[in-house]
Protein backbone atom coordinates (compact mmCIF):
# COMPACT_ATOMS: atom_id res chain seq x y z
CA UNK A 1 0.00 0.00 0.00
CA UNK A 2 1.36 3.42 -0.95
CA UNK A 3 1.19 6.52 1.24
CA UNK A 4 -0.59 9.37 -0.54
CA UNK A 5 1.55 12.36 -1.39
CA UNK A 6 -1.38 14.55 -0.33
CA UNK A 7 -0.69 13.73 3.33
CA UNK A 8 2.49 15.82 3.21
CA UNK A 9 2.58 19.60 3.54
CA UNK A 10 5.21 22.07 4.72
CA UNK A 11 4.66 24.52 7.56
CA UNK A 12 5.79 28.12 6.82
CA UNK A 13 6.60 28.65 10.51
CA UNK A 14 8.94 25.65 10.83
CA UNK A 15 12.30 26.50 12.40
CA UNK A 16 14.88 24.52 10.43
CA UNK A 17 15.85 23.34 6.96
CA UNK A 18 13.45 21.87 4.41
CA UNK A 19 15.29 18.56 4.66
CA UNK A 20 14.81 18.50 8.44
CA UNK A 21 11.11 19.32 8.08
CA UNK A 22 10.54 16.50 5.59
CA UNK A 23 12.37 14.08 7.90
CA UNK A 24 10.19 15.20 10.79
CA UNK A 25 6.98 14.80 8.77
CA UNK A 26 7.82 11.19 7.93
CA UNK A 27 9.17 10.29 11.39
CA UNK A 28 6.09 11.74 13.09
CA UNK A 29 3.84 9.81 10.70
CA UNK A 30 5.58 6.57 11.66
CA UNK A 31 5.68 7.29 15.39
CA UNK A 32 2.01 8.29 15.45
CA UNK A 33 0.97 5.08 13.66
CA UNK A 34 -0.34 6.87 10.53
CA UNK A 35 2.41 5.30 8.40
CA UNK A 36 2.68 1.56 8.97
CA UNK A 37 5.42 -0.97 8.39
CA UNK A 38 5.80 -1.98 4.78
CA UNK A 39 3.92 1.00 3.35
CA UNK A 40 5.55 2.65 0.36
CA UNK A 41 6.63 6.31 0.42
CA UNK A 42 5.97 8.59 -2.56
CA UNK A 43 8.85 8.75 -5.02
CA UNK A 44 11.38 11.49 -4.40
CA UNK A 45 10.43 13.14 -7.69
CA UNK A 46 6.70 13.09 -6.92
CA UNK A 47 7.09 14.35 -3.34
CA UNK A 48 9.50 17.10 -4.43
CA UNK A 49 7.04 18.28 -7.06
CA UNK A 50 4.16 18.24 -4.56
CA UNK A 51 6.10 20.19 -1.90
CA UNK A 52 7.76 22.57 -4.36
CA UNK A 53 11.30 21.68 -3.32
CA UNK A 54 14.28 20.20 -5.09
CA UNK A 55 14.45 16.45 -5.58
CA UNK A 56 17.84 16.27 -3.85
CA UNK A 57 16.27 17.73 -0.68
CA UNK A 58 13.75 14.87 -0.54
CA UNK A 59 16.42 12.30 -1.41
CA UNK A 60 18.67 13.50 1.41
CA UNK A 61 15.75 13.32 3.85
CA UNK A 62 14.97 9.76 2.74
CA UNK A 63 18.64 8.80 3.02
CA UNK A 64 18.87 10.10 6.58
CA UNK A 65 15.72 8.17 7.58
CA UNK A 66 17.15 5.10 5.85
CA UNK A 67 20.31 5.37 7.95
CA UNK A 68 18.20 5.58 11.13
CA UNK A 69 16.16 2.50 10.09
CA UNK A 70 12.89 4.39 9.76
CA UNK A 71 12.85 3.51 6.05
CA UNK A 72 14.20 0.73 3.88
CA UNK A 73 15.09 0.75 0.19
CA UNK A 74 13.99 -1.99 -2.22
CA UNK A 75 16.14 -1.74 -5.30
CA UNK A 76 14.36 0.21 -8.05
CA UNK A 77 11.03 -0.09 -6.28
CA UNK A 78 11.54 2.88 -3.94
CA UNK A 79 11.40 3.58 -0.21
CA UNK A 80 9.20 1.79 2.34
CA UNK A 81 8.54 2.10 6.06
CA UNK A 82 11.07 -0.24 7.64
CA UNK A 83 10.03 -3.43 9.41
CA UNK A 84 12.34 -2.25 12.22
CA UNK A 85 10.75 1.19 12.49
CA UNK A 86 9.63 2.23 15.99
CA UNK A 87 6.19 0.93 16.91
CA UNK A 88 3.74 3.52 18.27
CA UNK A 89 2.51 2.79 21.81
CA UNK A 90 -0.77 0.94 22.06
CA UNK A 91 -2.86 1.94 25.07
CA UNK A 92 -6.12 3.56 25.96
CA UNK A 93 -5.82 6.89 27.74
CA UNK A 94 -6.97 6.67 31.34
CA UNK A 95 -10.19 8.33 32.36
CA UNK A 96 -9.54 11.88 33.52
CA UNK A 97 -9.68 12.01 37.30
CA UNK A 98 -11.57 14.66 39.22
CA UNK A 99 -9.38 17.25 40.94
CA UNK A 100 -10.69 17.45 44.50
CA UNK A 101 -7.82 19.47 45.97
CA UNK A 102 -8.61 22.92 47.33
CA UNK A 103 -5.63 24.68 45.80
CA UNK A 104 -6.50 27.99 47.46
CA UNK A 105 -5.46 26.31 50.73
CA UNK A 106 -2.91 23.80 49.46
CA UNK A 107 -0.58 26.34 47.85
CA UNK A 108 1.99 27.47 50.39
CA UNK A 109 3.23 30.33 48.20
CA UNK A 110 1.94 31.97 45.04
CA UNK A 111 4.02 33.14 42.10
CA UNK A 112 1.20 34.19 39.78
CA UNK A 113 -0.40 37.61 39.72
CA UNK A 114 2.76 39.59 39.01
CA UNK A 115 2.92 42.68 36.85
CA UNK A 116 4.88 41.23 33.93
CA UNK A 117 2.95 42.27 30.80
CA UNK A 118 2.09 39.77 28.09
CA UNK A 119 3.52 40.36 24.64
CA UNK A 120 1.71 38.87 21.65
CA UNK A 121 3.39 35.61 20.69
CA UNK A 122 2.97 36.57 17.05
CA UNK A 123 4.53 40.03 17.45
CA UNK A 124 6.68 39.48 14.34
CA UNK A 125 3.51 39.30 12.22
CA UNK A 126 2.59 42.89 13.08
CA UNK A 127 3.72 45.47 10.56
CA UNK A 128 4.77 48.04 13.17
CA UNK A 129 6.22 46.10 16.14
CA UNK A 130 7.66 48.71 18.50
CA UNK A 131 8.41 45.90 20.96
CA UNK A 132 11.40 45.93 23.25
CA UNK A 133 13.98 43.21 23.76
CA UNK A 134 13.35 41.09 20.66
CA UNK A 135 15.93 40.11 18.07
CA UNK A 136 15.83 41.26 14.47
CA UNK A 137 16.64 38.07 12.51
CA UNK A 138 18.04 40.15 9.66
CA UNK A 139 20.86 41.34 11.93
CA UNK A 140 21.77 38.10 13.69
CA UNK A 141 24.75 36.06 12.48
CA UNK A 142 22.96 32.74 11.97
CA UNK A 143 25.76 31.16 9.92
CA UNK A 144 28.57 31.64 12.42
CA UNK A 145 26.37 30.78 15.43
CA UNK A 146 25.51 27.51 13.69
CA UNK A 147 29.19 26.82 12.97
CA UNK A 148 30.06 27.47 16.62
CA UNK A 149 27.26 25.16 17.75
CA UNK A 150 28.55 22.43 15.43
CA UNK A 151 32.09 22.97 16.71
CA UNK A 152 30.83 22.60 20.28
CA UNK A 153 29.29 19.27 19.26
CA UNK A 154 32.63 17.92 18.07
CA UNK A 155 34.64 15.13 19.64
CA UNK A 156 37.11 17.64 21.06
CA UNK A 157 34.36 19.21 23.16
CA UNK A 158 32.63 15.98 24.16
CA UNK A 159 33.41 16.55 27.84
CA UNK A 160 32.01 20.08 27.78
CA UNK A 161 28.88 18.77 26.06
CA UNK A 162 28.14 15.78 28.28
CA UNK A 163 29.73 16.38 31.68
CA UNK A 164 27.85 17.32 34.82
CA UNK A 165 29.82 20.33 36.04
CA UNK A 166 27.80 20.17 39.27
CA UNK A 167 28.34 23.75 40.52
CA UNK A 168 30.99 24.83 38.01
CA UNK A 169 30.85 26.51 34.57
CA UNK A 170 32.56 26.21 31.22
CA UNK A 171 36.09 27.49 31.92
CA UNK A 172 36.47 28.92 28.40
CA UNK A 173 33.35 31.06 28.74
CA UNK A 174 34.32 32.25 32.22
CA UNK A 175 37.84 33.09 30.99
CA UNK A 176 36.50 35.16 28.10
CA UNK A 177 34.19 37.11 30.41
CA UNK A 178 37.08 37.73 32.84
CA UNK A 179 39.64 38.71 30.21
CA UNK A 180 37.53 40.50 27.61
CA UNK A 181 33.96 41.40 28.58
CA UNK A 182 34.50 42.75 32.10
CA UNK A 183 37.65 44.81 31.38
CA UNK A 184 35.61 46.80 28.84
CA UNK A 185 33.49 47.90 31.79
CA UNK A 186 36.58 48.62 33.88
CA UNK A 187 36.04 45.50 36.00
CA UNK A 188 38.81 43.12 37.03
CA UNK A 189 37.60 39.78 38.39
CA UNK A 190 38.98 36.29 38.96
CA UNK A 191 37.10 33.16 37.78
CA UNK A 192 36.14 32.51 41.41
CA UNK A 193 34.20 35.79 41.35
CA UNK A 194 32.11 34.94 38.25
CA UNK A 195 28.99 32.77 37.99
CA UNK A 196 27.11 31.93 34.78
CA UNK A 197 23.34 32.28 35.08
CA UNK A 198 20.27 31.64 32.94
CA UNK A 199 20.00 35.28 31.93
CA UNK A 200 19.97 38.49 33.98
CA UNK A 201 16.60 37.72 35.55
CA UNK A 202 17.98 34.47 37.01
CA UNK A 203 20.97 36.46 38.30
CA UNK A 204 18.67 38.97 40.01
CA UNK A 205 16.67 36.12 41.58
CA UNK A 206 19.82 34.49 42.94
CA UNK A 207 21.02 37.80 44.40
CA UNK A 208 17.65 38.44 46.04
CA UNK A 209 17.49 34.96 47.53
CA UNK A 210 20.93 35.28 49.10
CA UNK A 211 20.92 38.90 50.24
CA UNK A 212 17.35 39.47 51.42
CA UNK A 213 15.08 38.14 54.15
CA UNK A 214 11.65 39.12 55.44
CA UNK A 215 13.35 41.54 57.83
CA UNK A 216 15.57 43.26 55.27
CA UNK A 217 14.79 46.13 52.91
CA UNK A 218 15.46 46.47 49.19
CA UNK A 219 15.59 49.93 47.59
CA UNK A 220 14.46 49.89 43.96
CA UNK A 221 14.02 52.46 41.23
CA UNK A 222 10.54 53.71 40.40
CA UNK A 223 9.73 52.99 37.63
CA UNK A 224 11.81 49.83 37.36
CA UNK A 225 12.07 46.45 35.67
CA UNK A 226 8.75 44.85 36.64
CA UNK A 227 10.19 41.33 36.90
CA UNK A 228 12.63 42.55 39.56
CA UNK A 229 9.76 43.91 41.63
CA UNK A 230 7.98 40.55 41.33
CA UNK A 231 11.13 38.75 42.46
CA UNK A 232 11.46 40.99 45.52
CA UNK A 233 7.79 40.67 46.42
CA UNK A 234 8.13 36.88 46.27
CA UNK A 235 11.12 37.07 48.64
CA UNK A 236 8.82 38.85 51.14
CA UNK A 237 11.40 41.49 51.92
CA UNK A 238 10.46 45.14 52.50
CA UNK A 239 10.53 47.06 49.20
CA UNK A 240 11.21 50.81 49.11
CA UNK A 241 10.53 52.38 45.68
CA UNK A 242 12.52 55.55 44.90
CA UNK A 243 11.41 57.87 42.12
CA UNK A 244 14.01 58.39 39.41
CA UNK A 245 14.73 61.64 37.58
CA UNK A 246 16.53 62.49 34.35
CA UNK A 247 19.80 61.19 35.87
CA UNK A 248 18.37 57.96 37.24
CA UNK A 249 18.34 56.99 40.91
CA UNK A 250 18.90 59.83 43.40
CA UNK A 251 21.18 58.51 46.19
CA UNK A 252 19.99 61.14 48.67
CA UNK A 253 16.52 59.58 48.68
CA UNK A 254 17.70 56.12 49.71
CA UNK A 255 16.46 55.26 53.20
CA UNK A 256 19.01 54.49 55.90
CA UNK A 257 17.22 51.18 56.54
CA UNK A 258 17.96 49.86 53.04
CA UNK A 259 20.08 46.71 53.00
CA UNK A 260 20.34 46.22 49.22
CA UNK A 261 20.04 48.82 46.45
CA UNK A 262 19.02 47.63 42.98
CA UNK A 263 19.90 49.97 40.13
CA UNK A 264 20.32 50.17 36.34
CA UNK A 265 22.81 53.04 35.96
CA UNK A 266 23.87 52.57 32.33
CA UNK A 267 20.38 52.56 30.81
CA UNK A 268 17.75 53.00 33.48
CA UNK A 269 14.85 50.65 32.93
CA UNK A 270 12.54 51.81 31.45
CA UNK A 271 13.29 55.57 31.23
CA UNK A 272 16.72 54.96 29.54
CA UNK A 273 18.33 57.63 31.77
CA UNK A 274 22.11 57.34 32.21
CA UNK A 275 23.52 58.02 35.66
CA UNK A 276 26.31 60.67 35.55
CA UNK A 277 29.69 59.96 37.11
CA UNK A 278 29.15 62.33 40.04
CA UNK A 279 25.94 60.55 40.97
CA UNK A 280 27.61 57.14 40.65
CA UNK A 281 30.20 58.17 43.20
CA UNK A 282 27.45 59.61 45.39
CA UNK A 283 25.53 56.33 45.20
CA UNK A 284 28.57 54.35 46.33
CA UNK A 285 29.15 56.84 49.14
CA UNK A 286 25.52 56.56 50.26
CA UNK A 287 25.76 52.76 50.22
CA UNK A 288 28.90 53.02 52.34
CA UNK A 289 27.18 55.34 54.84
CA UNK A 290 24.26 53.00 55.44
CA UNK A 291 26.33 49.81 54.96
CA UNK A 292 24.19 48.59 52.06
CA UNK A 293 25.06 46.40 49.11
CA UNK A 294 24.43 47.47 45.52
CA UNK A 295 23.17 45.15 42.75
CA UNK A 296 24.04 46.73 39.39
CA UNK A 297 22.07 45.50 36.38
CA UNK A 298 24.27 46.70 33.51
CA UNK A 299 22.00 45.70 30.65
CA UNK A 300 22.38 47.30 27.21
CA UNK A 301 25.80 48.82 27.85
CA UNK A 302 26.86 47.31 24.48
CA UNK A 303 24.21 49.43 22.76
CA UNK A 304 26.08 52.70 23.40
CA UNK A 305 26.44 54.01 19.85
CA UNK A 306 26.08 57.77 20.52
CA UNK A 307 28.97 58.01 22.96
CA UNK A 308 31.27 55.74 24.97
CA UNK A 309 29.49 54.18 27.98
CA UNK A 310 30.34 55.38 31.48
CA UNK A 311 32.38 53.05 33.70
CA UNK A 312 30.32 50.48 35.55
CA UNK A 313 29.58 51.05 39.23
CA UNK A 314 31.46 47.83 39.91
CA UNK A 315 34.62 49.36 38.42
CA UNK A 316 34.40 52.26 40.90
CA UNK A 317 33.81 49.99 43.89
CA UNK A 318 36.82 49.61 46.19
CA UNK A 319 35.10 47.65 48.97
CA UNK A 320 33.44 44.70 47.23
CA UNK A 321 30.09 46.36 47.86
CA UNK A 322 28.74 46.08 44.29
CA UNK A 323 27.37 42.89 42.74
CA UNK A 324 27.37 43.11 38.96
CA UNK A 325 24.75 41.54 36.66
CA UNK A 326 25.51 41.10 32.96
CA UNK A 327 23.71 39.31 30.16
CA UNK A 328 24.26 38.04 26.62
CA UNK A 329 20.53 37.53 26.10
CA UNK A 330 19.93 41.16 25.12
CA UNK A 331 22.93 41.47 22.82
CA UNK A 332 22.70 38.02 21.18
CA UNK A 333 19.09 36.82 21.40
CA UNK A 334 16.55 36.53 24.25
CA UNK A 335 16.11 32.79 23.88
CA UNK A 336 19.77 32.22 24.73
CA UNK A 337 19.09 32.83 28.45
CA UNK A 338 22.75 33.31 29.33
CA UNK A 339 23.97 35.89 31.84
CA UNK A 340 26.47 36.18 34.65
CA UNK A 341 27.02 37.46 38.17
CA UNK A 342 30.23 39.11 39.34
CA UNK A 343 30.88 39.69 43.01
CA UNK A 344 33.12 38.96 45.95
CA UNK A 345 34.19 35.35 46.24
CA UNK A 346 32.17 34.84 49.43
CA UNK A 347 28.98 35.93 47.65
CA UNK A 348 29.67 33.92 44.49
CA UNK A 349 30.33 30.83 46.63
CA UNK A 350 26.82 31.05 48.06
CA UNK A 351 25.32 31.90 44.66
CA UNK A 352 27.02 28.86 43.17
CA UNK A 353 25.64 26.61 45.88
CA UNK A 354 22.11 27.98 45.44
CA UNK A 355 22.23 27.56 41.68
CA UNK A 356 23.52 24.00 42.05
CA UNK A 357 20.61 23.09 44.32
CA UNK A 358 18.08 24.39 41.77
CA UNK A 359 19.48 23.63 38.30
CA UNK A 360 23.12 22.54 38.69
CA UNK A 361 24.43 24.75 35.86
CA UNK A 362 23.37 26.15 32.46
CA UNK A 363 23.74 23.54 29.67
CA UNK A 364 27.37 22.88 28.78
CA UNK A 365 26.75 22.91 25.04
CA UNK A 366 25.19 26.38 25.19
CA UNK A 367 28.07 27.69 27.27
CA UNK A 368 30.71 26.27 24.93
CA UNK A 369 28.88 27.53 21.82
CA UNK A 370 28.75 31.02 23.31
CA UNK A 371 32.43 30.77 24.26
CA UNK A 372 33.38 30.00 20.65
CA UNK A 373 31.12 32.74 19.28
CA UNK A 374 32.74 35.25 21.62
CA UNK A 375 36.36 34.17 21.32
CA UNK A 376 36.33 33.87 17.51
CA UNK A 377 35.31 37.51 17.17
CA UNK A 378 31.78 36.91 15.88
CA UNK A 379 30.22 38.60 18.91
CA UNK A 380 32.13 41.87 18.43
CA UNK A 381 31.26 41.91 14.73
CA UNK A 382 27.59 41.33 15.58
CA UNK A 383 27.58 44.13 18.16
CA UNK A 384 29.10 46.55 15.65
CA UNK A 385 26.42 45.62 13.11
CA UNK A 386 23.63 46.01 15.67
CA UNK A 387 24.97 49.38 16.84
CA UNK A 388 25.05 50.71 13.29
CA UNK A 389 21.51 49.50 12.64
CA UNK A 390 20.16 50.90 15.92
CA UNK A 391 21.90 54.23 15.35
CA UNK A 392 20.22 54.55 11.96
CA UNK A 393 16.83 53.48 13.31
CA UNK A 394 17.11 55.85 16.25
CA UNK A 395 17.72 58.78 13.90
CA UNK A 396 14.63 57.85 11.88
CA UNK A 397 12.67 57.36 15.09
CA UNK A 398 13.75 60.73 16.49
CA UNK A 399 12.74 62.52 13.30
CA UNK A 400 9.39 60.73 13.14
CA UNK A 401 8.61 61.51 16.79
CA UNK A 402 9.52 65.19 16.30
CA UNK A 403 7.35 65.53 13.20
CA UNK A 404 4.42 63.73 14.84
CA UNK A 405 4.57 65.91 17.96
CA UNK A 406 4.73 62.99 20.39
CA UNK A 407 6.15 63.63 23.88
CA UNK A 408 9.39 61.90 24.83
CA UNK A 409 9.78 61.28 28.56
CA UNK A 410 13.23 59.70 28.33
CA UNK A 411 15.86 58.81 25.76
CA UNK A 412 19.27 57.32 26.44
CA UNK A 413 22.16 59.74 26.19
CA UNK A 414 24.50 57.00 24.96
CA UNK A 415 22.12 54.96 22.77
CA UNK A 416 19.96 52.00 23.72
CA UNK A 417 17.06 50.51 21.81
CA UNK A 418 13.93 52.33 23.00
CA UNK A 419 12.22 55.64 23.77
CA UNK A 420 10.26 56.21 26.98
CA UNK A 421 7.12 58.09 25.96
CA UNK A 422 4.38 60.06 27.74
CA UNK A 423 0.81 60.58 26.54
CA UNK A 424 -1.68 63.07 27.93
CA UNK A 425 -2.66 62.42 31.54
CA UNK A 426 -6.18 61.17 30.75
CA UNK A 427 -4.98 58.42 28.40
CA UNK A 428 -4.64 54.85 29.70
CA UNK A 429 -1.95 53.30 27.49
CA UNK A 430 -3.02 49.78 28.44
CA UNK A 431 -6.35 50.36 26.69
CA UNK A 432 -4.65 52.39 23.97
CA UNK A 433 -2.15 49.60 23.19
CA UNK A 434 -4.98 47.12 22.66
CA UNK A 435 -6.61 49.53 20.26
CA UNK A 436 -3.38 50.00 18.33
CA UNK A 437 -2.99 46.26 17.80
CA UNK A 438 -6.02 46.40 15.53
CA UNK A 439 -4.09 48.91 13.42
CA UNK A 440 -1.02 46.65 13.18
CA UNK A 441 0.97 48.63 15.80
CA UNK A 442 2.50 47.17 18.95
CA UNK A 443 3.57 49.42 21.84
CA UNK A 444 4.39 48.59 25.46
CA UNK A 445 2.18 50.16 28.17
CA UNK A 446 4.16 51.68 31.04
CA UNK A 447 1.98 51.12 34.11
CA UNK A 448 3.57 47.79 35.03
CA UNK A 449 6.94 49.48 35.59
CA UNK A 450 5.64 51.67 38.44
CA UNK A 451 5.20 50.91 42.14
CA UNK A 452 2.82 52.42 44.67
CA UNK A 453 -0.87 53.23 44.92
CA UNK A 454 -1.11 56.19 42.53
CA UNK A 455 0.40 54.65 39.39
CA UNK A 456 0.49 56.84 36.26
CA UNK A 457 -1.11 55.09 33.31
CA UNK A 458 -0.12 57.45 30.50
CA UNK A 459 3.45 56.24 29.87
CA UNK A 460 4.53 53.78 27.20
CA UNK A 461 7.72 52.44 25.65
CA UNK A 462 8.63 52.32 21.96
CA UNK A 463 11.40 49.89 21.06
CA UNK A 464 13.10 50.05 17.68
CA UNK A 465 15.28 46.93 17.70
CA UNK A 466 12.69 44.80 15.89
CA UNK A 467 11.24 47.17 13.29
CA UNK A 468 13.00 48.14 10.03
CA UNK A 469 13.73 51.83 9.49
CA UNK A 470 11.41 52.16 6.51
CA UNK A 471 8.35 51.25 8.61
CA UNK A 472 9.10 53.53 11.56
CA UNK A 473 7.66 56.83 10.22
CA UNK A 474 4.29 55.31 9.30
CA UNK A 475 4.09 53.42 12.60
CA UNK A 476 4.81 56.55 14.63
CA UNK A 477 2.36 58.54 12.55
CA UNK A 478 -0.38 56.01 13.31
CA UNK A 479 0.33 56.28 17.02
CA UNK A 480 0.22 60.08 16.89
CA UNK A 481 -3.02 60.10 14.87
CA UNK A 482 -4.72 57.73 17.32
CA UNK A 483 -3.53 59.72 20.36
CA UNK A 484 -4.70 63.03 18.89
CA UNK A 485 -8.14 61.51 18.35
CA UNK A 486 -8.56 60.75 22.07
Amino acid sequence: MAISVETFFLSPGFQGTLQAQIQQLIAEGILSGRFRRGEKLPSSRKLASHLGVSRITVTLAYTELLANDYLTSRGRSGYYVSENAPVPPSFSPPKRSEDRIDWTRALGRRYTGGDTPDKPKDWANYRYPFVYGQTDPSLFDHANWRLCALQALGQKDFTALTSDYYDQDDPELVEFIARNTLPRRGIIARPEEILITLGAQNALWIAAQILLTQRRMAAIENPCYHALRDILNQSRCHVAPINVDKDGLDPSLIQAEADVIFTTPSHQCPTTATMPMARRHALLERAREIDALVVEDDYEFEMSFLDAPSPALKSLDTEGRVIYVGSFSKSLFPGLRLGYLVGSEAFIREARALRASVLRHPPGHIQRTAAYFLSLGHYDALIRRIREALKARRAVMQEAITQSGLDVAGQGAFGGSSFWMQAKSHIDTEIFSQKMQNDGVLIEPGASFFSGADIPRNFYRLGYSSIPSERIPEGVARIAKALNAL
